[in-house]
Parts: structure tokens; C-alpha cells; sequence
């Protein structure tokens, strides 16, 4: 039986627009799923019902505008604060502070008429690559709800693969759109440092986080990026957005929507984190290598197998001592810093631990290792990695305990996706393969500011391999 969260975002944008179903209509669609699936699945912290309601009923007052998200509902990554809403960042430390203001990001979704149904999942400050934090359960893939979703936006993600909302923000400083989405089934995009204006990455340590999308088709992924970058649809204007390489085409929908071109991809199954942490690939995932080779090549692309190794030089090393700094930041001291978890409380204290040189140093060698990648990958318009090494890890797998263990878990599950925020460069994990009922993603980097070429090849793929019809149990 058709429902309305089987529509595609666009095209419930144009029913919308046409007035085949109201703003409310279509909130009511996506809370009732909210209340009736997600005790199955994890992804909401907090649910803003009657908020959600009350702004679906302004807009259906005031008509369809020109805003390029219009009545479409989404859901805030709870790193995000929203007015009168509590956010809880996965953290007991923030004991659920209601926000006084909203973000930069949220403003803009707004501003691009979009309902929020409320606050997604997220672990501790964001910090890993799985999300389960102690305010709350873990968070599922809906395939299967003994395995984790992935993280940081593995609430955003579960959300979108349940059909509880069309597509969500996400954001990314080390993989935490590409990891959810390859273990939801999604497409997750990670533009270029700073091509997303609102959420550009410059207030995080070496400019590593960026705000992208997470959607169940390429061009819902691409109309939702476009309003990220400008949400009113006129040319970007915020001082952050001339931190990206300026894009050949402006409208991102339009890319995926035409899905054109021939290009030169090189592929690697190396990382940089091979001489760190002993790094194996399922079968899986190299089966999907295979399968997006193939197809790659039958539509006409020149595919140069193993035509690059991903640099490796003192990545492991640098990277840590990167992530220990930024969360060193984290305003946890005293017996505050029994309410962190293990995890984040070994990164906090390690991190205070360095000093100026070892801070300055790293700086220093993560921006020689982000010219020496694109360096490597410049003689090819995008270079084809897993996204993850392996399938999606049960809920509790990580080291509870030993939080050295785990953090060399994490990258062991996703040694593919922290370098290229490193690089800066812009990356798109697709959801091309599906094993024992579970998707497996493989990820695309493109050159500086060309998210344009990512999304017309994935649409390419998409076309051929049809994932938009693979669906979870709760669909």
C-alpha cells in the first residue's frame, strides 16, 4: 500500500508545491512513524511534536513560497541547538541545557522552510564513530537492530533509512556522515571545507567538520544541499563560503538530476592508517569494490584499479594527537569528568596532556599530508575507496573499558574517511551493495569543490543499481 514517506523528497517537494498534500498532512505522516517505529530503532533524543505542528500549520497559512525546502520535514543532529529545545550533545555533562539560541545551520533550514520533528542521536560530543552514548540506547541500523548505526549522524541516518523523516543533516569531522550512511543504506555526502557557509568547520581544530547531507537518493541529497548552501536560493554570501573551491555548477539537484559526464577514477583499498592498527577488509566490502568497478566501467568511465595508494607518511600519529586536542576543549573538570564516558574522558585528558609544540607540530604536518594527498589524487577526477572496512558492528562491541582499545577499534571499523576531512577534499559514500540483508557503501573523493562530479556519478550508479528500492523491515 503507497504511503507518503515512499515518495522521494523532491517529489514530495512537488506534491507539496501542487498541493496534493498539505504541510500538516505530511508532518502528521512522519510523527505518527516517529511514535509508532522508533522505539525500534533509536534515533531520536527528543521529539518536538507540537513544535513540529504549530511551524507546518504557519507555513500551510502563509502558501507555498519560492523557499527551496518548503513544508519538508527533516530532523536537528543534537550537536545543533535549536531555541526552546533542549540539546544534550550525548552528554550527561549537558544535562539536557535548553538552548537559548539556534545555530547557524539550523537557521538556515529554516529559512529554507523546513519543519523539524525534533532532535536525532548523536554519541558524546560527536567523537565516534558509533553511536551509543548513557543518556540513552543505542542507536540501530534499521536492518537490523542488534548492530549500530554508525556515528556521529547515526541518528540522522537511521531516521532517514526507517522513512521516520525524507532526508536529514548531518555533519563530519572524521567520517560521521559516510560512516552511518554506509551502514544504513544511504547516500551521505561530505562537501569541501567550507563549502557549506553555516557550518563551515573553521570553529573546529584544524578545520575538520563540515555539514552535508544524508538522503536516500542522489538528488534528494543534492536539493538538500543546495539549501545548506543557500538556503534562500541566491548566491552564497556568508564570508565562509569563499573557504571552498568555487563549484562548476551551482545547483547541486541539477548535477544529480543529470547525472552526465565520463571521468577518470582511480581506486585503493590502502590507508593511512595501515602501518598504525592492523586493518583487514570483509569479503564484503571487497565484493562492492568490485560490483561499483564494474559498473563504473560499463557506463564508460576509464577505471584504473589500484591507480593510487592513500599517503600514510605519520598519519596515525597526527590525527590522534588532533582529535585528543579538540576535545581537550570539552568544559569537563573536576568530578565533572566522571560524568564522560571512558572514551572521551581518555581523549579530554590526553589532549590537555600535550603541550604547545606537539599542537603546533601536528598543525604542521596535517597541512603537508593534506597537500600530499591531493597531490596523489590530482591526476583523477575522483578516487574509488570503501567507505568502511567492515559491516555494520553490534551494539556494545566497542571497548566499554580500555578506551585506547576502542579509539583503535574505530579505526579499524573506518580507516577510509577521517583523511579526506583532513584533505578537505569533498566525498560521497554510496550504498551499492547489499550482503546477508545488509548494505555495504563504498566512497568517491572528488577534487576541491567538485561535489558536482561526485553527485553525477553516483546518480550514474544509482540509475544501474536501483538501492533507492532496497528498503528496511519498518519501511
Amino acid at each position: 500500500m503507497f504511503e507518503l514517506h515512499h515518495l522521494s523528497a523532491h517529489e514530495q517537494y512537488d506534491w507539496l508545491r501542487r498541493g496534493d498534500v498539505s504541510v500538516r498532512e505530511l508532518t502528521d505522516h512522519y510523527l505518527e512513524r516517529v511514535k509508532r517505529i522508533d522505539a525500534s530503532v533509536g534515533s531520536f533524543v527528543t521529539v518536538t511534536a507540537d513544535l513540529a505542528r504549530a511551524r507546518a500549520d504557519a507555513l500551510d497559512r502563509e502558501g507555498s513560497t519560492a523557499a527551496p525546502l518548503w513544508g519538508l520535514p527533516l530532523a536537528d543532529k543534537d550537536l545543533v541547538d535549536r531555541r526552546g529545545v533542549p540539546t544534550w550533545a550525548g552528554s550527561r555533562l549537558s544535562r539536557g541545557r535548553v538552548a537559548e539560541t539556534s545555530s547557524p545551520i539550523v537557521d538556515a533550514l529554516d529559512t529554507a522552510g523546513t519543519v523539524s520533528l525534533g532532535k536525532t542521536t548523536t554519541p558524546e560530543f560527536g567523537l565516534t564513530a558509533y553511536t551509543e552514548s548513557l543518556i540513552g540506547r543505542s542507536t540501530s541500523t534499521p536492518y537490523d537492530q542488534s548492530l549500530n548505526a554508525g556515528g556521529s549522524s547515526g541518528g540522522s541516518a537511521a531516521a532517514v533509512a526507517a522513512g521516520l523523516v525524507p532526508f536529514a543533516p548531518g555533519s563530519d569531522g572524521g567520517g560521521s556522515i559516510r560512516i552511518p550512511a554506509s551502514a544504513t543504506g544511504l547516500v551521505g555526502l561530505k562537501p569541501s571545507r567550507g563549502r557549506v557557509p553555516t557550518q563551515s568547520g573553521l570553529t573546529s581544530l584544524g578545520g575538520l567538520a563540515v555539514g552535508g547531507p544524508l538522503a536516500r537518493t542522489v538528488a534528494d541529497a543534492g536539493m538538500l544541499l543546495d539549501a545548506m548552501v543557500s538556503p534562500d536560493s541566491r548566491p552564497p554570501r556568508d564570508l565562509y563560503a569563499v573557504r571552498a573551491a568555487p563549484s562548476v555548477e551551482f545547483s547541486y539537484l541539477a548535477a544529480a538530476v543529470r547525472g552526465e559526464g565520463r571521468f577518470r577514477i582511480a581506486t585503493t583499498t590502502t590507508s593511512p592508517w595501515d602501518d598504525t592498527f592492523d586493518i583487514g577488509l570483509d569479503p564484503s566490502v571487497l565484493a562492492a569494490m568490485s560490483l561499483t568497478m564494474e559498473h563504473l566501467a560499463a557506463v564508460g568511465h576509464e577505471v584504473e584499479p589500484d591507480g593510487v595508494r592513500v599517503p600514510v607518511a605519520d598519519y596515525g600519529r597526527l590525527f590522534s594527537v588532533l582529535w585528543k586536542a579538540g576535545a581537550s576543549t570539552i568544559p569537563a573538570f573536576g568530578d565533572d569528568l566522571d560524568l564522560l564516558e571512558p572514551i572521551t574522558r581518555w581523549l579530554v585528558l590526553q589532549g590537555r596532556a600535550l603541550s604547545a609544540f606537539d599542537l603546533a607540530s601536528t598543525l604542521a604536518g596535517l597541512t603537508a599530508y593534506e597537500r600530499t594527498v591531493i597531490d596523489a589524487f590530482s591526476g583523477f577526477d575522483a578516487v574509488l575507496t570503501p567507505t568502511l572496512a567492515l559491516p555494520p558492528r553490534p551494539n556494545g562491541w566497542y571497548d566499554a573499558v580500555d578506551a585506547e582499545r576502542n579509539f583503535e577499534q574505530q579505526c579499524q571499523y573506518a580507516p577510509f574517511t577521517s583523511f579526506v576531512n583532513v584533505a578537505g577534499l569533498p566525498a560521497i559514500s554510496l550504498p551499492v551493495h547489499e550482503v546477508d540483508g545488509l548494505p555495504v557503501g563504498v566512497q568517491l573523493i572528488g577534487r576541491p569543490g567538485r561535489e558536482d562530479v561526485l553527485l553525477a556519478i553516483g546518480a550514474q550508479l544509482e540509475r544501474r543499481l536501483k538501492w533507492q528500492r532496497r528498503h528496511p523491515p519498518q519501511w
